[in-house]
């Protein structure tokens, strides 16, 4: 199947890792709300349709709006489950492409949120992506998707299994006429103390930046206002509606700003 990535109007980002539990449908959701806020139209995708985290929170977001009588923005929502029949992939993966293809037409951004582990609906998606954006804790667990380090030495000994996708990633878009891929990794659901630990795997990720090729993000913490709101599927960035009659806080102010310093991180500097 051949692409025509060169001639598409939305900018594609894909949220992804390939570890699960690291935060990618509250990013998803988020950036798509930030991005509709400022006048953007947003399409999003659910590409782990089983668990189907970020079409709970859309279809959260959808019942709160109609129970209170209130408009709040919402993207247009597309949820994607994997076929079990292997038989079934190259079918479904053309599906998903012409889907990109088509709200990449329509809309000025589209958001895939991958599922935690890798199969053809994280392939294909990634094969779209103007940026990529990995959300990654203050946890060597975390880290090891991204290099295997030995913390004795602080030695890089290989990179992990997701950098080597990547990699596969850039090599392809290169190979259809598309040579940069701007891939973010950033901090999510991290401790508000300033542990050793933290400040060691930080240490770590801004080395790793340089060695393979992504722009590090100081990130998220985390925050029990986003579980909190998740119910009602609002966001951090929906407070200061009028409608809501919601008090700031200083979680929420502080929050927002994180989300805020995302987006515009988004777009590399000149």
């Amino acid at each position: 199947m051949t692409q025509d990535i060169n001639t598409k109007k939305a900018h594609i980002i894909v949220i992804s890792n390939e570890k699960g539990g690291t935060g990618k449908s509250t990013i998803s959701m988020h950036l798509a709300i930030k991005l509709m806020q400022e006048g953007f139209s947003v399409a999003t995708f659910d590409l782990d349709g089983r668990q189907g985290s970020l079409s709970k929170y859309i279809e959260n977001r959808r019942k709160f709006c109609e129970q209170q009588n209130i408009n709040l923005p919402i993207p247009e929502h597309t949820k994607i489950s994997p076929e079990e029949n292997p038989y079934l992939h190259a079918q479904a993966r053309d599906s998903l492409a012409s889907q990109i293809r088509q709200k990449s037409n329509s809309y000025d951004a589209i958001i895939l949120d991958t599922p935690g582990t890798k199969n053809y609906l994280f392939e294909e998606a990634h094969k779209y992506a103007d940026t990529v954006i990995t959300p990654i804790s203050d946890s060597l667990i975390d880290l090891n998707v991204i290099a295997d380090i030995d913390y004795q030495t602080n030695r890089v000994l290989k990179p992990g299994h997701y950098s080597n996708f990547i990699w596969d990633i850039k090599k392809y878009m290169a190979s259809q006429g598309k040579p940069y891929l701007n891939w973010i990794v950033t901090g999510n659901r991290l401790s508000s103390f300033n542990s050793k630990n933290k400040t060691a795997i930080f240490a770590h990720l801004e080395r790793l930046s340089k060695i393979y090729g992504f722009r590090l993000f100081s990130g998220l913490k985390d925050r029990v206002i986003y579980k909190e709101l998740f119910l009602e599927g609002l966001t951090v960035l929906d407070m200061g509606t009028p409608a809501l009659k919601c008090k700031m806080t200083v979680s929420h102010i502080a929050a927002k700003r994180e989300i805020n310093a995302l987006a515009e991180f988004i777009s590399p500097e000149e």
